[in-house]
Parts: C-alpha cells; sequence; structure tokens
C-alpha cells in the first residue's frame, strides 16, 4: 500500500491530470456526437459516461474481489450521489438560465427513470431471499439486461421523437455542427481513446492513492467508499460536465452525468461476479441502503427539474439544484 507521503502528492497530480485532459475529452465527445450523428444524450451517457466511470468500476471490482464488499458497493452508489450533485453544480456554472432549462431532451428524461428502476434492483434484491447461481445473484442478470434494454430505448426515442420539450430563446438544440471534410472520424476516436486512457490511469492513480489515505486514518468502508473514493473517482465526471457546459455541449453535460449513473450501476453487477464469498447483495448494510434511497430522491428531484423547466431560480440556479446541494 502506498505510504501517505507519496499518496497525498499522487491525488492532487492525478486530480490535474483529469483537470485539463477531462476539458479536451469532452470537446472531442462532443465532435464524436456531431460526427456520427448519434446526438450529444447518447455519446454523454454511452461513450462519455462510460469512459469517465473507468476508474470507479475499476475500484469496485478490485476490492470486492479481495472481499470488501461494502467499499465497493458505497464506490458505487455513492459516486452516484456525488457525480448528480455535479448537475447543480453545472447549474451554478450556467448563468444564461437553469441548467434543467436549458438541456431539455427526452433522451435525458429518459435516462432519468432509467437509472431509478436501476437504483430499485439491488435495493428489492437486498430486501429479498438470498439466492445465487455460482456466486451470482439474478439482480446481477437484471441490472445488465434492464441497461441495455434502457440504452436502446434512448437511441430509439432520438430518432421516432414521440416527445419533444417545447423550444424557448433559452433552449439549447442539439444539432450537429458541420464539420470539416477532413475531420475523419478515425481521427476523433482514435483522440478519443488516447485521452480517456489518459483519464482511466489518473482516475485509477487517484482511487488507489485514496484508498491508502483513507485506510491509514482509520476510516470505515462505508465512510471510505461513499465519501472518499466515490468521489475521487468521480473527478473525472466534474470536469467534463464544466467543460461541457462552458461549449456548449448542454445536452452532452447532462446526458453524461444521468447516464454515466446509470452505467456506474454495472459496477455492483460486475462486483457481484468478483466477490466470490456470495452474493454481494447479502453483503450491502443499512448505509448503502440510505445511499442509494438518498440518490433515488436526487434523481427525482432532477427530473422534477427536467419536468417543470424553470427559466429562472434564485440567482439564476434552479429550485432542483438548491433541494439535490441541500
Amino acid at each position: 500500500m502506498l505510504s501517505l507521503p507519496i499518496s497525498i502528492p499522487l491525488f492532487f497530480f492525478a486530480a490535474g491530470v483529469i483537470a485539463i485532459v477531462g476539458t479536451r475529452l469532452t470537446k472531442v465527445a462532443d465532435r464524436l456526437a456531431d460526427k456520427t450523428g448519434w446526438g450529444e444524450a447518447i455519446v454523454g451517457a454511452v461513450i462519455l459516461g462510460g469512459s469517465t466511470s473507468l476508474p470507479g468500476i475499476i475500484t469496485s471490482v478490485s476490492t470486492a474481489y479481495q472481499g470488501y464488499a461494502e467499499l465497493a458497493v458505497s464506490n458505487a452508489v455513492g459516486g452516484i450521489a456525488a457525480q448528480t450533485a455535479f448537475l447543480a453544480v453545472a447549474d451554478i456554472v450556467y448563468r444564461k438560465a437553469n441548467l434543467e432549462h436549458a438541456a431539455a431532451s427526452i433522451g435525458n428524461l429518459l435516462q432519468g427513470t432509467l437509472l431509478v428502476t436501476l437504483l430499485a434492483i439491488p435495493m428489492v434484491a437486498y430486501a429479498g431471499p438470498d439466492i445465487s447461481w455460482l456466486g451470482v445473484h439474478p439482480a446481477t442478470v437484471l441490472l445488465v439486461a434492464g441497461y441495455c434494454f434502457g440504452i436502446r430505448l434512448v437511441s430509439q426515442a432520438r430518432s421516432e421523437k414521440m416527445w419533444t420539450p417545447k423550444e424557448t430563446e433559452r433552449t439549447v438544440l442539439d444539432e450537429p455542427e458541420d464539420l470539416a471534410a477532413d475531420v475523419k472520424l478515425s481521427s476523433l476516436i482514435g483522440r478519443f481513446v488516447i485521452l480517456a486512457g489518459l483519464v482511466a490511469v489518473a482516475g485509477y492513480a487517484i482511487a488507489e492513492s485514496g484508498v491508502a489515505i483513507a485506510t491509514q486514518t482509520g476510516l470505515s468502508e462505508s465512510i471510505v467508499g461513499t465519501l472518499l473514493t466515490a468521489v475521487a473517482t468521480s473527478l473525472p465526471e466534474l470536469v467534463t460536465t464544466i467543460a461541457a457546459v462552458q461549449c456548449g455541449a448542454l445536452a452532452l453535460a447532462v446526458g453524461g452525468i444521468i447516464g454515466g449513473n446509470c452505467f456506474d450501476l454495472l459496477f455492483i453487477a460486475c462486483s457481484d461476479v468478483a466477490y466470490r464469498s456470495g452474493s454481494i447483495y447479502s453483503a450491502i448494510t443499512d448505509r448503502q441502503v440510505f445511499i442509494m434511497g438518498l440518490t433515488i430522491l436526487m434523481t427525482g428531484l432532477l427530473l422534477i427539474g427536467l419536468l417543470k423547466r424553470q427559466k429562472y431560480g434564485f440567482a439564476k440556479i434552479g429550485f432542483e439544484s438548491l433541494l439535490i446541494l441541500l
């Protein structure tokens, strides 16, 4: 394990790398959304959200394999709560109007409801009978299948357009920009992979140094997972969200957080496979259930804000952002 004199400088150095590289990663993701025609919500949810989640999934799986079930689950659900709060921070940064008003998107609404649905699965597995096959609970299969089905629905919603938000002077539509013909898709993908790899390595360094700092201070697994490693491994999401808002890719910012949160629930599924002492859902405690319930509450508030679409709130901050931070 890393010593404190090494862990603390490594933690802040890796955070700096994420701040620089994460900003560039967001700009490339925005251009990928335009070049492929997939839209900011899908690219934010699957590609950007998945790539920035790599440090978190490595942390959850490795700790679950070592037998730290509470730490693995706390890292997953704590990260979701932290990232939801990051959207409130992004709302504060965006000064033209409330972020939830400007970034109205049926894709983001669907992803929010998908997140609430997926969060309910481990809670039901925790309260239900302890069943598993080869140490894997049926809830793990449901999480993976539910995620894939939900992302498919989000993709279909973009093309079918059964519901569309009412446009106002502050609505920022997800419309592809005309990219030069010499900007090749393969070049964008290559740059994205390199930048995502750097973010993943820096995020893993944050996770490892964060665990070392926490364990040497005698904190519990739940505290370490929820407050330290979860927040630390979520730094890429914070940086990319703020960067997306600043470059005007609002749907990408919201989609990256909500979609990334849906992806983060797969941490629990992967951790269940890695945890060899039975089903990881049987090792969940009331502390993790509390965080899951809190995250459902925060996501519900976010969905209310996306539906209400308050144009201006107190100090140009939406009521849902204030409640989420509270």
